[in-house]
């Protein structure tokens, strides 16, 4: 007989987990590439910080006035200073190598099979999806996603789900596909931020800003705005829920175009959810951003 351990990382998904202090799984070709660069500069880091330390122990035991008392002639070496600049200059060569490498990956321009537009809000996120090329018609799809207050999910009791992090409807994204992502904002700055994704794109007002995504597995994945946006910062949580493209592109044809839309609406619950008694705050109105 096998039991759940409950309290393993595994059944937290790919969310943040208590005490953590590494990344969360890579989930795109992205977040793959930063964290091996992060192995390597970590690796160099530690290297660097030993050798120093030894250095300095063998310094203070061998060289102090009291265990040494000869004064000794030297003066100069070429040899010293050639190595003690060629030394950094190798490392600076081995760490610019890939981090330019990332870098320019991170702006390599695909041709994407689908576009999803993000807008921020004060304090929730609006989505648009368009360019299905595997559709005989465009459609389009436009909602908001607003946060899951805490009497929501214990009126419900939805098990399972996260304080603060879930939506009432989630943005459901194919893996295995070139997508695009156009992130901007209508009032103030906010940042669309995924760390499974590796992806973190500021919205600015009257700027539009292009990300490009390529997600590798299916899951569930958890984000929140990273700029501060005012009152109600800390409640603008982002769920992308990722399934095989063949599934996504079957939900997407004309015949079942209808049931995507009932399903991103429905998601959460049985009954659907207004989006005012989703805010974990009253209107707008009565909260100004300061």
């Amino acid at each position: 007989m096998h039991f759940v351990n409950f309290s393993s990382p595994y059944w937290l998904g790919d969310c943040s987990a208590m005490y953590q202090l590494g990344f969360q799984d890579p989930a795109t070709t992205t977040m793959e590439g930063i964290y091996l660069f992060n192995l390597h500069l970590l690796f160099v880091i530690i290297s660097i910080v030993l050798l120093i330390g030894w250095l300095l122990f063998v310094v203070l035991r061998n060289f102090t006035e009291l265990s040494n008392s000869n004064v000794a002639n030297f003066t100069h070496s070429n040899i010293i200073e050639i190595v003690w600049t060629s030394i950094p200059a190798f490392i600076l060569l081995s760490l610019a190598s890939p981090s330019f490498s990332l870098l320019y990956s991170l702006d390599e321009i695909s041709n994407p099979e689908l576009t999803l537009k993000i807008l921020g809000y004060q304090w929730y996120w609006g989505y648009e999806m368009s360019d299905f090329n595997s559709c005989s018609d465009t459609h389009n799809l436009k909602y908001s996603s607003y946060m899951l207050t805490n009497e929501f999910l214990k009126e419900n009791k939805s098990i399972g789900f996260f304080r603060n992090l879930e939506t009432n409807k989630r943005v459901v994204l194919p893996t295995n596909t070139h997508l695009r992502l156009l992130i901007t904002a209508v009032d103030v700055l906010h940042s669309w931020t995924i760390p499974s994704f590796g992806v973190k794109v500021d919205a600015c007002p009257g700027r539009l800003n292009q990300a490009n995504l390529f997600i590798k597995r299916f899951g569930v994945f958890f984000g929140q705005c990273s700029e501060i946006c005012g009152v109600n910062h800390g409640f603008m949580p982002i769920v992308l829920l990722a399934v095989p493209s063949a599934q996504y592109h079957y939900l997407i044809t004309r015949k079942h175009y209808h049931f995507l839309r009932h399903y991103l609406a429905t998601q959460t619950s049985s009954s659907s959810v207004n989006p005012a008694s989703a805010r974990p705050y009253p209107s707008r109105t009565s909260h100004p951003s300061p």
